[in-house]
């Protein structure tokens, strides 16, 4: 069976945190037990080795073992999309065949901060696209507050006409809910291919993105439930029943999304939920203080009474 990703990809592919014991060493234990937290959620996907699972400060062969071990664990249940940035090519390559070969479903790629205008971001993907050969599903991730490399909805047509592998775009621009609009209204009006858009921020901006026209949620929120629910509810046709349930998870939705401090925060959850055993942050990463740990006691707390009183 196929399982390659395509361009009807919908739903949530969680963005997977990368546990790691009190020591630094990458936690297996809870590699298996996270993973299984996001499928008993009802995730449409997973991707890994992505900027929020710290793949910059793995080793090549922390990588391929992660990898390798998320991808056993789901057993085909569903599709594992492997982040493979790498401003060395035959790096980004070697991983995403090795990916590949081990049962992923396509690669995610974000262009790097020398790609400071459209057309080396169009040199770049059509070079990726030959190195990889024409064979590998693609992720465009669009970020360029963190990647410096902001790309035109102009150059992401060009790359859907002339890259076929380039199946989705996950977006993250900020602001960009217009870019998403005038992406589904030009490619219509010129007959282009439709590709999957998945969202990233933290889901902050997720109804309206939805309502913009991208097909999902690419993100690591540590309450996969509610982006899961959200996503059925609005392609249900249930608008309002979506937003009401995105505004009762939207504190910590928006507490998760500090820049720099973040991570500690959608670990810590998750270690409290029971999905891995420590909240570990490589270095260099945020610690959250016993300040930090009041904050989100309260949130919780509160999140939880909300939840109750609505069951």
């Amino acid at each position: 069976m196929n399982n390659k990703l395509n361009e009807k990809a919908t739903g949530v592919y969680i963005i997977s945190a990368t546990p790691f014991k009190d020591d630094s060493s990458i936690d297996m234990d809870s590699t298996d037990s996270l993973t299984d937290f996001y499928l008993e959620k009802g995730v449409s996907g997973i991707t890994i080795l992505g900027m929020m699972g710290e793949a910059q400060k793995l080793t090549q062969e922390e990588s391929q073992a992660f990898m390798n071990r998320v991808i056993n664990r789901v057993a085909g249940r569903v599709p594992i999309v492997v982040g493979v940035s790498n401003k060395n090519m035959n790096a980004l390559v070697s991983l995403s065949h090795s990916a590949m070969d081990a049962g992923a479903a396509g690669v995610m790629i974000a262009p790097y901060s020398d790609l400071d205008n459209d057309q080396k971001i169009f040199n770049y993907f059509t070079d990726v696209d030959r190195a990889l050969g024409s064979s590998v599903p693609m992720i465009y991730q669009d970020f360029p507050l963190v990647t410096n490399a902001p790309v035109s909805v102009d150059c992401l047509m060009n790359i859907i006409r002339e890259v076929p592998q380039m199946v989705m775009l996950k977006h993250e621009d900020w602001p960009g809910l217009n870019k998403i609009s005038e992406l589904r209204r030009r490619s219509e009006a010129e007959g282009l291919r439709r590709i999957s858009i998945l969202c990233g921020n933290g889901g902050l901006y997720l109804p309206q993105e939805l309502a913009r026209g991208a097909d999902g949620a690419m993100t690591g929120f540590a309450y996969p439930e509610m982006l899961v629910g959200v996503c059925n509810k609005f392609s249900g046709g249930d608008i309002d029943g979506a937003e009401d349930l995105f505004d009762l998870y939207l504190p910590l939705v928006k507490h998760e999304q500090q820049p720099g401090y973040g991570l500690a925060v959608r670990k810590e959850t998750l270690m409290r939920r029971g999905a891995i055993k420590s909240a570990k942050v490589r270095e260099p990463g945020p610690v959250m203080s016993s300040d930090d740990m009041a904050d989100l006691d309260r949130l919780l707390s509160r999140l939880e009474s909300r939840i109750a009183a609505i069951a």
